[in-house]
């Protein structure tokens, strides 16, 4: 009778370990279970992050041009785009700094090619908005100007490239700003965004190119006007 007791307590002794290495297994695949689903929701977190993040931050709108530097025009100038992102332009460059009026195409232009980037706004910008983009001028080689008509509530533009942006807390402006200013399409790298003009459209104007007949030809002017500084 004692051997059959043992032999009980040894069979159920059995089971309860069975029965507990059965336990310790499905906890162990339900852990196993519950971290890989973990795991990949933060893997898929993670890159739908990392490309939300990129995706606002992509320069692939700035368009780009081809224009020629060097072409020095002392008269109006009508261009492609609106505002330009280079071509012809005065041989006095506008001095880099903020202006709360539109300031001369012309001069600006020049300003791009020393390697300024030009930030220009509608003149119904919100406040807050203007004041964001004074932060992101008070830089060297930055130039803000008001600009009636623009096809954008804002456009940044340096030599031959130029951003259209809704918004002046879009991260693709600092990203542009650090990219092209002074960047590898300046043609004249190093040259001075200083000690030329200082004046708005208002104040003054690029006069606009005089008629000529056709027995007359427009006399050639590439020296800079008065009170301006020569082109470098």
């Amino acid at each position: 009778m004692s051997k059959e007791k043992t032999q009980a307590r040894r069979d159920h002794l059995a089971r309860m370990r069975a029965e507990q290495k059965r336990k310790e297994r499905r906890v162990a695949f339900l852990m196993w279970g519950v971290g890989g689903v973990v795991i990949a929701l933060l893997i898929g977190a993670v890159g739908f992050y990392l490309v939300k993040e990129q995706a606002p931050v992509s320069l692939a709108a700035v368009t780009t041009a081809k224009y020629p530097a060097a072409e020095h025009v002392q008269t109006k100038i009508s261009y492609k785009e609106n505002p330009p992102l280079g071509g012809p332009h005065h041989p006095a460059w506008q001095n880099c700094g903020i202006y709360d009026q539109p300031i001369n195409n012309e001069n600006a232009v020049h300003s791009l090619e020393h390697g300024a980037v030009w930030i220009t706004y509608q003149p119904d910008l919100p406040k807050d908005q203007v004041d964001r983009l004074k932060e992101l001028a008070s830089a060297d080689y930055m130039l803000l100007s008001p600009y009636p008509g623009l096809p954008a509530k804002i456009v940044v533009s340096s030599w031959n490239n130029q951003l259209k942006l809704d918004n002046a807390d879009d991260p693709r402006l600092p990203r542009f700003i650090s990219k092209y200013k002074n960047g590898p399409d300046t043609p004249e790298l190093g040259a001075s965004c200083d000690g030329a003009v200082s004046t708005t459209t208002a104040e003054a104007p690029i006069p606009a190119a005089p008629s000529t007949s056709p027995s007359q030809s427009p006399a050639a002017t590439e020296t800079p006007s008065a009170g301006s500084s020569p082109t470098p």
